[in-house]
């Protein structure tokens, strides 16, 4: 019988293995990718706090192809966004702290992808303690896009008792100081290393959007008017638990995900389609 018993439970874990959704394409020489955007056939990444203020063009093969110091610090760069027009936007808005008073994004030129073209600054409007208390650490931000002329940031909750909720910010894409607008929350689960928010990115046709945490991505559709809080939300498991800080649209059925580098794990460039997921 206690055979009997160990084979089932042998069982049971195997099917309860979740398989790996993802094509791993390349290594990436950058041990700390926080943001990838695809921008005209071409892959661009960041890296985060204690990182040079380089943005990087990437070859697919994971190879630095071109690298553009910017004039501007990097204090905690966390994700890569783009306009119409394809500029480049960098979210300096890292905050794990959650007491920084200097959150800004930086919009560079297409064609030029080290000339500032201005900077944006902006504050939460239900911010009013740097830092809040240990329950309240809902301002750090990991995850944006832009649409539509706006930006719109996802939070990181790095609360005490960590719950899945997200809050989501709208932010003018235009040089100046402003005050954030709240549009609302969402929920993602409990479990901070599977569901807390490091990435996100919107489709080239402006469809649908997706966030990334460790292990899942969220798609989301229906947002009209970019009510993103409203959006129907739909769960994606990859079957595949890193660090992921980076993810964009290839195309509008493709997305390219990257993680960092941790104890010999890591510090890959993944592909996979929606289709598959």
């Amino acid at each position: 019988m206690k055979y009997l018993i160990a084979l089932l439970a042998v069982i049971t874990a195997c099917s309860a293995t979740k398989e790996n959704k993802l094509k791993e394409i390349a290594s990436l020489p950058l041990k700390e990718v926080s943001g990838l955007e695809y921008i005209n056939g071409k892959l661009y990444a960041i890296e985060d706090s204690g990182n040079k203020n380089k943005l990087y063009r990437l070859g697919l093969d994971g190879s630095i192809e071109k690298s553009y110091t910017q004039e501007f610090k990097n204090i905690d760069w966390e994700d890569l966004a783009s306009d119409a027009q394809g500029n480049i936007c960098i979210g300096d808005f890292g905050n794990n702290e959650n007491d920084r008073k200097d959150l800004a994004i930086y919009k560079v030129a297409a064609n030029k992808p080290d000339s500032l073209l201005y900077k944006i600054e902006f504050k939460y409007p239900d911010q009013t303690e740097f830092p809040p208390k240990k329950a309240g650490l809902l301002f750090d931000v990991e995850a944006f896009f832009e649409y539509k002329g706006n930006f719109y940031l996802f939070t990181k909750n790095r609360s005490k008792g960590f719950d899945g909720t997200i809050t989501l910010y709208k932010v003018p894409d235009a040089p100046g100081s402003h005050t954030a607008t709240k549009l609302g929350t969402m929920n993602t689960c409990d479990n901070y290393k599977r569901c807390a928010i490091a990435g996100a990115d919107i489709s080239p046709d402006g469809t649908k959007a997706v966030l990334i945490s460790g292990e899942n991505v969220w798609l989301l559709t229906d947002f009209a008017n970019g009510d993103f809080a409203k959006a129907t939300v739909k769960q994606l498991n990859l079957g595949h638990l890193t660090q992921k800080e980076g993810i964009c649209f290839k195309d509008s059925n493709t997305l390219l995900i990257a993680d960092e580098k941790d104890n010999g794990t890591g510090g890959k460039l993944y592909e996979v389609k929606l289709s598959d997921l």
